[in-house]
């Protein structure tokens, strides 16, 4: 299978290396638009500049968009038109309408789109949502994900906020996970937001955090921060409260807040029920790079196996229809009634 990569931040160097190893994939290119310091294994690629020029020249059957978000549904289109299969990054777009439009092309050219949804492939998340569905509902969801950012990292921030908030960013993960455990659709959204730096646009706030309530009673709570400023005590908090008990990840030794690694780790689950609780101790988790492995191990196998990707790509379409609702909300001043999926 032969696949292009475009954009080599982390999470495009990672999906790289991942196709590096797999042995059904074959990289035919690499693509950033400026020049970046790549690894021994991925140094000798053919390496592009241009997105268009290396759609073109290398006619790959799996295309990987990691770039910025604003990017990601012209990539994803021109990919599926030119023949290619898509893995793209979350967000999988700005805004709903480009990202039905995305879901729209796939569906009309039969190629298959997966989305990085990472908490998807780790077994630790997949054990969480199981234990709290069989809790049953209806659900509070409190969760958050701060990142206390300097140097390199903070410039990554801030270029990701030029088009992109944290709340918008992370919250696609974790509203996922809401919609993976409830199943219930989502009708209002209340979001708040403050910018707390003078390094970041006057429009983007680099603090936010949104409540949003499902058709079956549930309630959810996501907090998103990124920057020097933001404090790392409860930066990462993750509960799942239904009336028959809780679902909690117990692991107080996260690391740093922007320890990518310790962002999908879960370390132990404690499961409570009124007059029982259960600690789960789920040890060997897989590292970031592992997580990648999986993700695209996942399309490939999708790819060669014709699966069915209908609801994946509605799910991710969901998430970012709450999480977007969440900045209209906070831009606006108004909580945001959902009313019918568009």
């Amino acid at each position: 299978m032969k696949v292009l990569i475009a954009g080599l931040g982390n999470m495009g160097k990672s999906h790289a290396l991942a196709h590096h190893a797999h042995p059904d994939s074959t990289i035919v290119g690499l693509v950033n638009r400026s020049s970046v310091d790549l690894t021994d294994a991925l140094s000798d690629y053919p390496f592009y500049t241009n997105f268009d020029d290396a759609l073109g020249e290398t006619n790959p059957d799996l295309v990987v968009v990691a770039t910025y978000t604003d990017t990601h549904a012209d990539y994803a289109i021109k990919a599926m038109e030119a023949g290619a299969h898509v893995f793209v990054e979350k967000p999988l777009a700005g805004n709903v309408k480009d990202a039905r439009r995305v879901v729209d092309t796939a569906t009309r050219l039969n190629r298959k789109l997966g989305v990085g949804y990472i908490l998807r492939h780790h077994p630790s998340w997949v054990r969480l949502i199981k234990e709290a569905r069989d809790l049953g509902g209806p659900y509070v969801f409190r969760l958050n994900l701060n990142q206390q950012s300097t140097g390199e990292t903070w410039d990554t921030h801030k270029a990701l906020m030029e088009t992109t908030s944290p709340l918008v960013d992370c919250g696609v993960h974790y509203v996922d996970v809401m919609c993976q455990i409830t199943d219930a659709k989502p009708k209002r959204v209340h979001g708040m937001g403050l910018r707390l730096s003078d390094e970041i646009a006057e429009d983007m706030y680099n603090y936010g955090q949104f409540q949003v309530i499902f058709d079956d009673g549930s309630a959810g709570w996501y907090e998103a921060g990124w920057g020097p400023m933001m404090s790392e005590t409860a930066f990462f908090v993750k509960d799942v409260v239904s009336p028959n008990g809780a679902v909690s990840i117990t692991d107080g030794n996260k690391g740093a807040s922007d320890d990518v690694d310790g962002h999908t780790k879960v370390g132990g689950l404690l499961v409570h029920r009124p007059g029982n609780d259960q600690l789960i101790d789920l040890p060997d988790e897989p590292g970031h790079q592992e997580l990648c492995d999986a993700e695209q191990a996942w399309i490939v196998d999708a790819i060669q196996n014709n699966t069915d990707l209908t609801r994946h790509m509605d799910d991710a379409v969901q998430s970012l229809r709450i999480c977007l609702a969440a900045d209209e909300s906070i831009r606006t001043g108004k909580p945001i009634d959902l009313g019918e999926p568009t």
